[in-house]
C-alpha cells in the first residue's frame, strides 16, 4: 500500500495538465479583456465614420 502513495506521489503527469489548463484559463481570460476593450473603440470609430459618410452623401 505504501508503494501505491510513493507511485502516487512521484506521478507528475496529472500535475502538468494542471499547470497547462491554468496557463489556457488565465491567456482566455487576458484575450477576452483585451478584446472588450477594443470593441468598444472600434464600435466609436466605426460610428463616426458612418456618421460622416451619411452626412457627405445627401445631396
Amino acid at each position: 500500500m505504501t508503494n501505491l502513495f510513493a507511485r502516487f506521489a512521484k506521478e507528475e503527469d496529472g500535475a502538468t495538465a494542471i499547470e497547462y489548463g491554468l496557463i489556457a484559463a488565465i491567456l482566455s481570460v487576458a484575450i477576452i479583456a483585451a478584446v472588450s476593450g477594443v470593441k468598444e473603440e472600434l464600435n466609436e470609430t466605426f460610428e463616426s465614420v458612418s456618421g460622416e459618410l451619411a452626412a457627405n452623401n445627401t445631396p
